[in-house]
């Protein structure tokens, strides 16, 4: 038998067990629910917080947006509070999710009932990654923010949506130009009305998408520190100023929540500085 016969069937098994785990992530178009635990406990919690309304500004994302406004963060949550005291904000983003995770918890009732004024979307870093992208998932991306966009316009027909642009990561930096092809590709469902394009990467990075200094995490050159979530929360408050008015001296919005392991384990995540283990994905 000669030695590419005695190889064949491992490498038919090697392309199989590849080709299904590559048909096991779903399009980023497709709500596709979280399996761990964790994630199932989160959005109990976050349907929870739904319920409670009062809610104006409701943010959707991934981690990035979900440790501003995390009880195991609180630097990042006194940050958070304020930047958005008064406009009665509420946090849903939930670490981890991709396009299409965001796209499920939506269209299974965290945004039922809701009707915020304003809806601050910030999602697809985690469909990018850190292996870049082929043109097909830029386009299933690009395609994924979209259905994201339809189901708050379903769910809150009233609200403006800030869509904001993917921030750059360095972790690959050869990641950037695909991210510039999905923010330019997303900038174009902005009508300026019901759908507005916030995009303040040129205060995070330079020309070329390299992270200016103290912007994002040093141990996974992703998440912002604090002086990265000062940059979007300036480039958010001038629009929820046109759209708001000015903030109120009470807030009406539910009480922040945290990740449920985090409270399990009674700890926090104070620091907008420390080191974070690196990761391709924002959790």
């Amino acid at each position: 038998m000669t030695l590419a016969r005695k190889l064949f069937p491992a490498l038919a098994v090697f392309v199989c067990l590849a080709g299904l785990a590559h048909a096991q992530i779903p399009p980023a178009d497709q709500p596709s629910p979280r399996a761990d635990a964790n994630s199932q406990l989160a959005h109990q919690q976050l349907l929870e917080k739904a319920k409670k309304g009062g809610i104006d500004i409701y943010f959707e994302g991934d981690s990035i947006t979900r440790r501003w406004g995390a009880t195991d963060y609180p630097d990042f949550l006194a940050n958070w509070k304020q930047n958005f005291y008064g406009w009665n904000a509420a946090d849903f983003g939930w670490g981890g999710d991709r396009v299409e995770n965001i796209l499920w918890r939506l269209e299974n009732g965290e945004l039922d009932g809701v009707n915020p004024k304003v809806i601050v979307l910030l999602a697809g870093t985690n469909n990018v990654g850190a292996r870049l992208p082929d043109v097909a998932r830029i386009a299933g991306i690009t395609k994924g923010i979209k259905a994201i966009l339809d189901a708050c316009r379903q769910k809150a027909p009233k609200a403006v949506i800030i869509l904001t642009a993917i921030f750059p990561r360095n972790d690959n930096p050869a990641v950037i130009p695909a991210i510039n092809q999905i923010n330019a590709n997303i900038a174009q469902f902005a009508d300026g009305k019901t759908i507005r394009f916030l995009n303040v990467n040129d205060r995070l990075a330079d020309k070329d998408g390299k992270l200016l200094d103290g912007m994002m995490n040093p141990g996974d050159k992703l998440h912002p520190t604090l002086k990265g979530y000062q940059v979007w929360a300036d480039g958010l408050k001038s629009i929820l100023t046109e759209l708001l008015g000015p903030p109120a001296k009470e807030d009406h919005a539910p009480p922040p929540t945290g990740d449920p392991s985090a409270a399990n384990r009674g700890t926090s995540r104070a620091s907008a500085t420390a080191p974070a283990t690196a990761s391709s994905s924002a959790k």
